[in-house]
């Protein structure tokens, strides 16, 4: 399998990489912006000897320079593309009336305008069939609890649950799937961030064992699907 995982450097987007490098079959790349993070992964993954391959690619998504620099970088590693895994994520924790035009900005550039660049440039290169998974929040999902401080956040995830079953029903003729996890508390740095002192019902590690199953054979039950994973509240 061909597999790209955005936000590879921390939290739930670092344990996917060593879990689907585990894979001898697998050719994986992984994205983020700190370049010093990802080479602790890709030494920590060449450790293992198992056969598989990891790419690490340093690049801030939330630039505009996709075709220039981010496409090449991915495609001279693997050239067909049969997952994609949106999962990096910004998040602001401030109160709505101390927010500004960057913070709105930045937001949505990397929790939705990210996964629609990468989409949209990627789209002549996924096999048939491929399978997107975007990682949204339960914040984003319409009725469920919200939170003060999360406005921003929670709406760029909600708009990228849309973004999903859009896609979802547009390039279903080129047999390429689009779903959505809304993910629950996981014991991430981004959690700390929007609930400094609550201890999450699963680690990073345990929500990638499941997210890697679900990129795998998700798409052959779901698509279009904003589908929450969830154990608590946040």
């Amino acid at each position: 399998m061909n597999i790209v995982i955005t936000g590879a450097s921390n939290g739930i987007g670092f344990e996917l990489a060593k879990k689907f490098s585990a894979n001898a079959d697998n050719q994986v790349v992984g994205i983020a912006r700190s370049g010093e993070k990802l080479q602790q992964l890709s030494s920590e993954i060449n450790s293992v000897s198992n056969g598989g391959h990891f790419y690490p690619v340093c690049f801030d998504l939330s630039l505009p320079d996709y075709t220039a620099k981010l496409l090449p970088e991915i495609l001279k590693h693997i050239p067909t593309i049969d997952i994609l895994i949106n999962n990096a994520g910004l998040l602001i924790n401030k109160p709505f009336e101390k927010l500004t035009d960057v913070d709105f900005d930045h937001t949505f550039d990397v929790n939705v305008k990210a996964p629609f660049r990468l989409i949209r440039d990627l789209l002549g290169n996924f096999s048939q069939p491929a399978h997107v998974v975007n990682i949204t929040s339960m914040g984003g999902v319409q009725g469920s609890s919200k939170f003060a401080g999360l406005s921003l956040y929670s709406s760029a995830k909600g708009a990228l649950a849309i973004l999903t079953e859009c896609l979802a029903e547009e390039l279903a003729d080129k047999k390429i799937c689009v779903n959505a996890l809304a993910l629950g508390a996981v014991q991430t740095e981004m959690l700390a961030k929007a609930f400094p002192g609550y201890l999450a019902p699963l680690s990073p590690k345990q929500m990638a064992g499941f997210i890697s199953e679900f990129a795998l054979t998700g798409h052959h039950f779901f698509n279009g699907k904003i589908l929450p994973v969830s154990l608590s509240t946040p």
